[in-house]
């Protein structure tokens, strides 16, 4: 009846400089490890416990511990009124059209710029679409309001040749064809990246035989380049499905106004509002779980989908 423990500790103990040994070699990666291990646990894992305000009547004055609980009468109040709908419906159409776009444009700039036979121009044109990617938002909508703003320059344009300009970040019939344009201003140059790495992967001697039975460039781009592309398409969309309640806080909140609330006033947005400006933290906190809770189920549904069409998984 001994043996068994007894072999345990000599195979641990043999165990242990193998052990020693790793660690050693590799202990400086673990160390680089410690300040995102941190980070993610200061900013992203401890502040989960604030979550509670979602089924309070949050008192900054009394404290997570203290505040009156109320169970689901937040959830009650918001799904009652018409405005979180008119919230969700938006964040959804305003996320679905920027994905959308993003990617068609993405997949359409790749194959162009695989078909560039100019080194030079290439990389000059990629240059300038991944550019507008490294700025932030406060950055791009100060461009923005510039160019589309009452006294912006694309205003100036049209009146000169005497029309009416159209109030662009002031309509609710040109807000969301604004973010959209926008957002691909800023993201299709770097979406294309993936889209060029696949390109690079489908073998030559596919276009060579296509091109040997007379296909011009044309034909090889739909026989051979968009069935190449085929599978990481659907993994990208197949993914994306996990970010149809994400719209852009940052986009929205540097370009919207009160004027167009009803077309482009979204989850996030009105988040900041109620938790930030009217002390509404009970609401605000409510709204953002259930937020949360809907983004992971898609999430799971993302990865389900990806697995099945893609045979991608990370786990």
């Amino acid at each position: 009846m001994a043996v068994a423990p007894i072999a345990r500790l000599v195979s641990r103990s043999r165990s242990l400089p193998r052990v020693r040994s790793y660690l050693g070699k590799t202990w400086p990666l673990y160390v680089m490890l410690v300040p995102a291990l941190t980070q993610l646990a200061i900013f992203h894992y401890y502040p989960m416990y604030v979550v509670v305000i979602a089924f309070q009547n949050f008192n900054p004055g009394l404290g997570f511990t203290r505040s009156p609980w109320v169970g689901l009468d937040n959830y009650r109040y918001i799904l009652s009124t018409p405005d979180f709908w008119n919230l969700f419906a938006n964040t959804f159409i305003i996320a679905v059209l920027k994905i959308a776009s993003v990617q068609i444009c993405a997949v359409t700039l790749a194959i162009l710029l695989n078909e560039v036979k100019s080194i030079l121009f290439k990389r000059t044109v990629q240059s300038i679409v991944y550019m507008p990617h490294f700025l932030s938002w406060v950055v791009l909508g100060g461009i923005m309001i510039d160019i589309l703003g009452a006294r912006g320059i694309v205003g100036k344009v049209i009146t000169a040749l005497g029309m009416q300009p159209p109030m662009f970040l002031a309509s609710n019939f040109w807000f969301r064809p604004v973010l959209v344009v926008t957002e691909l201003w800023k993201s299709v140059g770097w979406a294309s990246i993936i889209y060029l790495a696949a390109l690079m992967g489908i073998d030559p001697q596919l276009h060579e035989a296509a091109a040997i039975d007379g296909a011009n460039r044309w034909q090889r781009m739909r026989h051979v380049t968009l069935p190449g592309l085929a599978s990481i398409v659907t993994l990208i969309a197949c993914l994306n499905l996990g970010s149809v309640l994400q719209a852009g806080f940052e986009q929205i909140l540097m370009l919207y106004n009160p004027a167009v609330y009803r077309t482009g006033d979204i989850l996030d947005t009105y988040v900041y509002r109620a938790g930030l400006i009217a002390a509404r933290y009970s609401v605000a906190g409510a709204i953002g779980l259930f937020r949360s809770v809907l983004g992971f189920c898609l999430i799971m549904i993302a990865w389900k989908l990806a697995n099945k069409f893609s045979g991608y998984r990370i786990f």
